[in-house]
């Protein structure tokens, strides 16, 4: 069912989101305009070349980007997500996602999502932008 009511706890928010359970996303911490996201490589997230499948590392990216966006007690939804691959990631990697609010109006936001590994290397960076709902 569709739910109309924005969400005050990002920690909630993950929770309840599927494809963050399917990937075993973890909230690691969020405030007002940003969020940290976590998830380790699996073998089921690997492509043909047994690296992190760009699928996996986007889908960390959202999530991080959808606690950041919804984290000022406002209904948002990505309007658009652009994504850059820098540097692959192979089995048993820690990823980390923060998405950082680069600029916020009254109906959409700006986004800068960076996607690092355990050592701070650069994996991805992303651009989301986000509808900012007043319901």
């Amino acid at each position: 069912m569709y739910r109309e009511t924005p969400y005050n706890d990002m920690y909630e928010l993950v929770n309840n989101d599927k494809i963050a359970q399917l990937f075993g996303i973890i909230l690691e911490d969020y405030g007002e305009g940003w969020a940290k996201t976590s998830m380790i490589i699996k073998e089921d997230m690997l492509n043909a070349y047994n690296l992190a499948h760009g699928a996996a590392i986007y889908a960390l990216a959202d999530v991080a980007f959808a606690a950041a966006c919804n984290s000022h007690g406002l209904k948002a939804v990505a309007l658009s997500v652009t994504i850059h691959y820098r540097r692959p990631a192979s089995l048993g990697r820690k990823l980390f996602a923060i998405a950082e609010e680069e600029s916020k109006g009254k109906t959409t936001a700006l986004y800068k999502i960076k996607v690092i590994d355990e050592e701070g290397k650069l994996i991805a960076l992303a651009t989301g932008l986000a509808y900012i709902s007043g319901d």
